[in-house]
């Protein structure tokens, strides 16, 4: 009697687990069918400039999450339950990587002081600006308790970024110094934002006093430091193994795996050891441009660099799809049902210290940044500040995911107050997707009209294939141009200058003495026997 009772109810465990199974793998094959569909329409709209993919994504999962809804009768809107560790571990590494992988880095790195000032220096005033805000406003506004590390989180959360919306609509060739300024600020804004969020949540910040904010500080700086260490050193560790080893002589299938998993393990080992991926993998994939890259096959440079782009979109969009849906999740919703007023208060809030944190820091570090420039055409003029300003007040998929691990357990919300938060994110994540999206081409069209003629002494007069093989600083033509050997910068002054031009400089004798001998790169050419079509032609 006993056995056959196991058995029947070893039978409907079993069934019962078949059953989630297939629930599995039916809301799979629906995501992957609107992942498809989000693809083939954002091709439809390819001359459509205003409506970009993410737009796209956003819109169609918005329409899903209403559909299922409608099906469910009030009880689900989405297809997943969100987890961090899907969002961190799989599909930001990826597109982070092909950052800093595909970036025109002689752009980036002329303007790396002021990408710096932005991304790092802005984002630590946006979040003091955001979290002494919600510390003055919140208090009236009745959302329930929330703590010193609540505030300070929520000024970490809002000041991230998300530049995938407003790259889309510009151009590296039209505006060259633009794109170059909020990709640039864009990376590293993610990064610093989720360096300080990590460090937030680590600091005992029950009792503020010099010892805490000392502690606070050095905590920063080393997990920005090391974490941009690990990088290079993972990228330079790659094209060591493959300079040396010349994977192509047998099979490109190898190096391009190697690449592939090294890159991976760089994230991986920057979370093993609680630093910041996303800087990791970001400067593993401009070491692994510059050097990795070229000591490969030519058919594995394709192959790579097609793959990187790919393995980016495809996550991209997965996650844009993601937040439309959840963003009808009625359980957090359910919290908020009673008091609307609340939730719009709260929104209307985070909303207008957004747009503030953001003017604090763009507008006074483009006076300081014009104020080191000697040359007209390089400072940021009042119309590239306001594109600036506007590009940088998107709120996206870092913002939901640091959002999703301050206020919620496993993806569910359980307390009012964390509720409230995590509907207010949605609706600011929404709102500034759909609005600064769509706005932003109309004012870049309002502002600079003539965009190729305002930018043209930035602009590097390279395509996008090209930007893969540009050197980490800049082309040899470039170079030759913007400083000539009959004026070497010897002294202090010169350095006090021209500090761009003198690093430059600098940073070549050292890659060209030292670096290219052991790492190889640009004009290394492997050797691999009975393979004459696959030699290095650059």
């Amino acid at each position: 009697m006993d056995n056959g009772f196991e058995l029947g109810a070893w039978v409907q465990k079993l069934y019962m687990l078949s059953t989630s199974d297939h629930a599995s793998v039916v809301s799979m094959n629906l995501f992957v069918a609107l992942l498809c569909g989000c693809i083939v329409i954002g091709h439809l709209l390819e001359g459509y400039r205003w409506m970009n993919e993410s737009i796209t994504a956003l819109i169609i999962g918005l329409c899903t999450g209403v559909v299922i809804l409608l099906m469910s009768r009030g009880k689900s809107s989405h297809l997943l339950v969100f987890s961090e560790d899907l969002f961190f571990i799989y599909l930001l590494p990826p597109i982070i990587f092909n950052a800093g992988f595909q970036v025109k880095k002689k752009q980036f790195f002329r303007n790396f002081i002021t990408i710096m000032l932005f991304g790092a220096f802005g984002t630590l005033i946006s979040c003091a600006v955001i979290s002494t805000g919600v510390m003055l406003f919140f208090k009236n506004l009745e959302i329930g308790y929330l703590d010193i590390s609540d505030y300070l989180a929520i000024g970490a959360i809002f000041a991230a970024t998300d530049s995938v919306c407003t790259l889309q609509v510009l151009s590296q060739d039209e505006t060259p110094l633009l794109y170059s300024l909020v990709f640039g600020e864009g990376v590293v804004n993610d990064a610093t934002s989720v360096v300080l969020f990590n460090a937030i949540q680590s600091s005992d910040l029950t009792t503020i006093d010099p010892t805490i904010a000392l502690h606070f500080i050095g905590s920063f700086l080393y997990l920005f430091l090391a974490s941009t260490l690990l990088g290079v050193l993972t990228g330079l560790l790659s094209a060591f193994i493959i300079k040396k080893l010349y994977f192509g002589r047998h099979s490109t299938d190898r190096e391009v795996a190697l690449m592939i998993l090294m890159a991976y393990l760089s994230y991986i080992l920057a979370e093993l050891f609680y630093l910041s991926g996303i800087l990791t993998v970001f400067f593993c994939g401009i070491v692994m441009s510059h050097y990795t890259w070229h000591n490969v096959t030519e058919s594995s440079r394709i192959t790579t660099k097609h793959a990187f782009a790919t393995l980016s979109f495809v996550a991209e969009t997965f996650i844009f799809l993601y937040v439309g849906m959840d963003a009808l999740d009625i359980e957090k919703w359910r919290f908020v049902s009673d008091s609307p007023g609340t939730s719009v208060a709260v929104s209307s809030t985070l909303l207008c210290l957004v747009l503030l944190g953001r003017a604090a820091f763009v507008f006074p570090l483009s006076f300081l940044t014009n104020l080191t420039k000697k040359s007209q055409n390089e400072h940021i003029t009042f119309g590239q500040q306001v594109i600036i300003w506007w590009a940088g007040l998107m709120r996206g998929a870092v913002s939901m995911a640091l959002a999703y691990n301050k206020f919620t357990t496993s993806g569910h919300t359980k307390l009012r107050p964390h509720a409230i938060m995590i509907t207010s994110t949605i609706t600011v994540v929404l709102f500034s997707t759909m609005v600064c999206g769509l706005m932003t081409q109309p004012l870049i069209r309002l502002l600079l009209p003539h965009p190729k003629q305002s930018s043209s002494a930035a602009s590097s007069g390279s395509n996008t294939p090209r930007s893969v093989r540009i050197p980490l600083l800049g082309n040899q033509q470039d170079s030759e141009a913007d400083m000539s050997d009959e004026h070497p910068p010897t002294s202090l002054r010169m350095l006090l200058a021209t500090p761009t031009h003198t690093v430059h400089r600098c940073w070549r004798k050292f890659d060209d003495t030292f670096m290219r001998p052991v790492f190889g790169g640009r004009g290394f050419v492997p050797f691999i026997p009975g393979s004459p079509t696959e030699q290095n032609p650059y």
